[in-house]
């Protein structure tokens, strides 16, 4: 199954950015063991609707995704031990992703 981690920004650094070596280290250890399928940091952007744009709020608290290769749900909750935002008391929203 595939699931998105979605990385809020209410990590606890202390006002640091987490470093790309411990996010390098992560995703590597995700790459060894057939997990990892891509992702990003997430930066700007505007909603927009038939409407017209920026009808809505974009959400801000989101940060960063990771796309996830899991057995399951038990499995995926696992994998989010030694993610940088989750190890700094952060927020990682695990969100499936539906086959059909």
């Amino acid at each position: 199954m595939d699931y998105l981690f979605l990385m809020h920004d209410d990590a606890l650094t202390g006002g640091d950015a987490i470093g790309d070596d411990a996010w390098e280290r992560y995703i590597a250890r995700l790459q060894q063991g057939g997990h990892f399928d891509g992702g990003s940091a997430i930066g700007g952007g505007v909603t927009v609707h038939k409407s017209g744009a920026g009808t809505k709020r974009i959400t801000r608290q989101l940060t960063g995704y990771l796309r996830i290769r899991a057995d399951g749900l038990e499995q995926a909750k696992g994998l989010v031990h030694g993610n940088p935002v989750f190890e700094a008391g952060g927020t990682v929203e695990i969100r499936e992703l539906p086959t059909e």
